[in-house]
């Protein structure tokens, strides 16, 4: 069974990890390629876009392709909503890994806003020391509230010609965890938090520190996200996949 995997996610890396295991399927990892050194995997990779739907098409028809598996991340929406196109026009099944969003706990004080520039306007006008966390590619946004302090958490260096004035890149990847988030946040003196709803475990932490600092968090909603056949880890795709194999009892 030939496989397509969209990646960029730790369900993807589980996922690979287990398809180059299983000589039924013969799988293809996909990364977008916003980081220039992923993590290495155990499946042939390709980088890149697909350009649109048509190319996604172009793809899953040049490669025989009999399955998608969408482990995007969360806020990947384009890419889920040319998955479901061009699946649809292929006629190419489609699984879809759907991350759950982190729940508001009753001690964690959350402002939840549609998109990065609502969050920086609501960090007001007063100056703050802000730790941002939701990746490199929003945060030009922030170019709009210039009197606050930045810190900000990111696997790769920034790429945007313009940044906030005062604003510092912290490189690292996860996973983190409580203690050393907490005394990141307290070492900083951060007054606020930014963050998307990633969900999963690997940046938890930060919201689990803010949680015990009695730090506010400004959330950034999750944008709606296409999905096909709804799967919740990559185990469950798995199974959904080998269900759909030739000779499965399912699948025949």
């Amino acid at each position: 069974m030939r496989v397509l995997v969209l990646g960029g996610t730790t369900e993807a890396s589980a996922l690979a990890k287990q398809l180059a295991g299983d000589a039924r399927f013969d799988a293809t990892l996909s990364l977008a390629g916003r980081t220039s050194n992923p993590m290495p995997q155990l499946l042939a990779t390709r980088v890149g876009g697909f350009g649109s739907v048509e190319g996604l098409v172009r793809w899953l028809r040049e490669e025989k392709a009999d399955a998608v598996i969408d482990a995007t991340h969360p806020y990947a929406a384009q890419m889920s909503a040319n998955a479901v196109a061009a699946c649809k026009q292929t006629g190419v099944l489609l699984g879809s890994i759907v991350r759950l969003p982190w729940q508001r706990q009753e001690d964690d004080s959350w402002r939840i806003v549609p998109t990065a520039e609502a969050a920086a306007a609501a960090l007001g006008k007063t100056p703050l020391r802000v730790f941002l966390s939701l990746g490199r590619q929003d945060l030009h946004a922030f170019i709009s509230a210039p009197q606050h302090r930045y810190l900000a958490r990111t696997i790769e260096a920034p790429q945007q010609a313009a940044l906030p004035p005062n604003i510092r890149i912290l490189q690292a990847r996860g996973p983190f965890d409580r203690d050393s988030e907490a005394k990141l946040l307290s070492d900083e003196e951060i007054d606020v938090i930014v963050s998307k709803n990633s969900g999963g475990t690997a940046t938890y932490a930060k919201i689990e520190a803010a949680r015990e600092l009695d730090l506010p968090v400004i959330m950034i909603a999750r944008p709606d996200k296409p999905a096909g056949h709804v799967l919740h880890s990559p185990e469950e795709a798995m199974a959904w996949l080998h269900d759909r194999t030739p000779g499965s009892l399912r699948g025949v």
